[in-house]
């Protein structure tokens, strides 16, 4: 008859020292590896996190008296002024809608393997080496009132007059499409790469239509990808200056806050009220960001992402 060997007691943890105090953070999901990400915080802290405090502490001083709450009260209160935050609103959600809007059918039909797919691809993202100031050059090369579009037109009798092009609205949204499409473009492709073909196949092994695999497939799997491009896309569009500048029109429909914390600060010398605008096109970009997020937990509830691993 077997005799089982008597069980050994588990050996516990040093409930005092390094040993101690080790165990109880590895517990807690923190470990050596983790030192990694000091660097990485120690600059987000004194590039981001101080120069923020520092400038909400500074809106906080007027130059002109008034209260800690004197520039904001200030700023609602002129009404030049606070046109500037639905002037960036209406530049920003529409050139971000349009980037990431165009970049989904564009994105799904180059994610797979053809010929000609990497110079297109090319052409697609060489916007990015641009720049605003150079794309906003071209614009007012060949859109504008002596562009080589209006003259075109001209020759051919199509037009009586240049058609005004830049130096308004559209050519602001247009100038912020043609810089931000390849960053939306990018992330869906890459969004869309990492979804696993398979499941569209299993789809239309079922008798699913293209449209119908698309629809039920592809895009609630790219919801939270178009969700973080989109919010991207955004932000890249929300601080829009050389543009409302140079192809728009910056005493007009086309300053936006961005122009309204320059000119305060280096034309007024009012460090205070530039500080406050700074402010609150980050309190703007914050509550568009929450709502975005918050629209994609309530119409997409699966994992952050659909990728081949999921």
């Amino acid at each position: 008859m077997a005799v089982d060997a008597p069980a050994r007691p588990r050996a516990r943890p040093p409930r005092g020292g390094r040993g101690g105090l080790r165990h109880r953070l590895a517990e807690r999901g923190v470990d050596r590896v983790l030192l990694l990400l000091l660097p990485a915080v120690l600059i987000v802290g004194v590039l981001f996190l101080y120069p923020m405090m520092y400038g909400v502490g500074l809106s906080l001083r007027p130059k002109d008296g008034g209260g800690l709450l004197g520039n904001y009260t200030a700023f609602f209160g002129d009404a030049y002024q606070r046109g500037t935050i639905g002037n960036t609103l209406r530049l920003a959600v529409p050139a971000a809608l349009i980037n990431v809007g165009a970049s989904v059918p564009i994105a799904y039909r180059l994610r797979g393997r053809f010929r000609g797919r990497r110079p297109l691809t090319a052409v697609l993202v060489l916007p990015v080496t641009l720049g605003t100031v150079l794309v906003a050059d071209g614009l007012l090369r060949y859109l504008g009132p002596r562009g080589w579009l209006n003259r075109l037109l001209l020759d051919a009798g199509l037009i009586d007059q240049p058609i005004r092009l830049i130096y308004n609205y559209w050519g602001v949204l247009l100038s912020l499409i043609i810089t931000g499409f390849p960053f939306a473009f990018l992330l869906v492709l890459a969004y869309l790469s990492g979804i696993d073909p398979t499941l569209e196949r299993a789809a239309a092994t079922l008798g699913a239509g293209p449209w119908q695999r698309a629809r039920r497939v592809t895009l609630p799997l790219l919801a939270p990808g178009l969700a973080t491009t989109f919010v991207l896309a955004f932000v890249l569009a929300f601080s829009v200056f050389p543009s409302a500048n140079l192809v728009g029109e910056p005493a007009g429909e086309t300053r936006v806050m961005a122009i309204a914390a320059y000119q305060a600060a280096f034309e007024k010398y009012d460090y205070s009220m530039a500080s406050t605008i700074a402010v609150l096109m980050g309190v703007f970009e914050l509550l568009v960001i929450s709502f975005t997020l918050f629209l994609r937990g309530r119409l997409y509830a699966g994992p952050a992402m659909g990728g081949k691993g999921s």
